[in-house]
């Protein structure tokens, strides 16, 4: 119903606050329906029809609601009703998860329900059976991309990495055979596996790769599917040449923090809220949140911004919620687990994570859970004593590394929601002073969000920070201030009490 509509509004759009609702209505932003605004945004991009730069990008921005409040949202719900709503689960990321006496298949995309499927396949004793009769131990599935964060945070299927992984991981001679949909796959995969012994397959009618083998996926007949594609992996084992088994680098991680989840994890099954998360945020022990997310980038040091990103952010008393190849990216480097990661972290935030148990960057799920993101911004603007709308929050989204079009989408619809956003690289609309500004202050006059480019990390977290500040100071909060939580408790003796005592005068105290 809501990607058809032509009239009215989604379903999914009174799951915002009703303050932000309201700046969506004045502003005629409020999406009516997916295949709608997609439509009218193409029409209206067409040469010789829309040339008002601020009018074509308000229907920009409705377009990305549409895709952020309903498309997005519906797929998550509807993928947590078939496959069930991620709870924190162990896993691990990086190319240490290859294993050189099993059949390593890798499921690669963003469409959890072959991958799903394959998790159950790959443990059937007839395809176990099968892999020893061709001289392995068993069958072992990895991930790459979004695909991987679906089935890690639900069954704790491990991740060989994000976007710009996919080539090396061929490249190790590990890989049997890698699955691919839609979405970020590079089109030299299928030449580069003919160099090593990988076999690489199409699995989506939608898109094909030459030089590819494919097998296209049925739902009607789908663990038929998921069996001749285990088969082709473990017919291909004996032609390994393992050129990459010296790699044996992995980190553990815990994924699969779902908006439920955060909400049950502040306090249990009767009195779940988001309510402790906001007195941290009010008391100054977390100075604010920020959502890392977004693509990593063959332009850049692979992941090297998302890494430094995360440690100066976690620093800084930062909660971060992750998703996407950003997720990816801190997994590898060991950030997703409470014991490495809070060694980084401030002393306000080591404190609130060590009280819940829980590691300061919180892996999310896919590009598609952005849209738990934007509930959780929900749930706390509702639970009160911050803002009563996402915009005003002391909160930032940041994409250091993309490099997809639908970055851009995801970007948008944080920024019309209210959110502060700040991507990496060269901005595309730079030349263009007039576009920048309605980008910049026009939409923050309005949604209370912007949309930022900047190529400097320093300055990326520089300008996160300050958002973040500048949010905290209109609200009134407690002024934050580095180092106050969390410092070292010391046992006093009676001597160290005496001490203390000298300055002091009876019945008056320390002055």
């Amino acid at each position: 119903e809501d990607f058809g509509r032509q009239k009215g509004q989604g379903n999914f759009i009174t799951r915002a606050p009703k303050k932000t609702q309201e700046r969506w209505k004045k502003w005629g932003i409020v999406p009516r329906g997916v295949d709608r605004e997609v439509c009218e945004a193409m029409h209206r991009t067409n040469i010789g029809v829309d040339h008002d730069p601020d009018h074509l990008l308000t229907q920009g921005l409705r377009t990305a609601l549409a895709d952020g409040w309903m498309g997005s949202m519906i797929s998550t719900d509807v993928s947590d009703i078939l496959f069930g709503t991620p709870t924190p689960i162990k896993a691990e990321a990086s190319f240490g998860i290859f294993k050189e006496d099993e059949v390593n298949l890798i499921v690669h995309g963003h469409e959890p329900l072959l991958a799903e499927i394959l998790v159950d396949v790959v443990g059937e004793p007839e395809m176990v059976a099968y892999a020893k009769t061709k001289g392995a131990k068993g069958i072992n599935l990895g991930g790459m991309c979004c695909t991987a964060n679906e089935v890690l945070m639900r069954h704790g299927i491990p991740t060989a990495g994000g976007f710009t992984n996919q080539e090396l991981g061929i490249m190790t001679g590990l890989i049997d055979a890698m699955t691919v949909d839609v979405q970020c796959i590079m089109p030299a995969i299928a030449d580069l596996s003919k160099k090593f012994h990988t076999k690489v397959i199409t699995t989506s009618e939608k898109a094909k790769m030459q030089g590819a083998m494919h097998v296209e996926f049925d739902e009607h007949r789908a663990k038929e599917v998921a069996r001749e594609i285990v088969k082709i992996a473990v017919d291909n084992f004996p032609n390994r040449t393992a050129t990459g088994s010296h790699i044996t680098e992995k980190a553990p991680l815990i994924g699969g923090f779902s908006h439920e989840y955060i909400e049950y994890m502040q306090g249990g099954s009767w009195r779940g809220s988001f309510r402790p998360l906001n007195d941290a945020i009010i008391a100054g022990r977390v100075r604010g949140v920020v959502g890392l997310a977004g693509c990593d980038n063959p332009r850049v040091p692979s992941t090297g911004l998302h890494h430094f990103l995360a440690r100066e952010l976690i620093k800084n008393d930062i909660l971060i919620v992750s998703t996407g190849c950003g997720s990816a990216a801190c997994g590898s480097a060991g950030y997703l687990t409470p014991e490495m990661a809070l060694e980084n972290a401030g002393p306000g935030l080591r404190e609130v994570c060590e009280a819940i148990g829980i590691p300061p960057i919180l892996h999310l799920g896919a590009c598609v859970d952005n849209s738990r993101i934007l509930t959780i911004a929900s749930a706390m603007a509702n639970e009160g004593g911050l803002s009563e709308e996402i915009g005003g929050m002391p909160a930032v989204g940041i994409a250091p590394e993309w490099m997809s079009e639908k970055a851009i989408a995801i970007g948008c619809y944080f920024a019309a929601s209210g959110v502060p956003v700040i991507f990496g690289g060269d901005s595309p609309v730079e030349a263009s002073t007039e576009v920048t500004r309605i980008m910049t202050e026009v939409w923050f006059e309005r949604y209370m969000g912007a949309f930022h480019f900047e190529p400097d990390p320093e300055k990326i977290l520089a300008l996160a920070l300050q958002y973040i500040d500048t949010a905290r100071e209109k609200l009134k909060l407690r002024k934050y201030e580095p180092g106050k939580f969390g410092a070292e408790r010391v046992l006093m003796d009676m001597a160290a009490r005496r001490e203390i005592e000298k300055s002091a005068k009876p019945h008056i105290g320390i002055y």
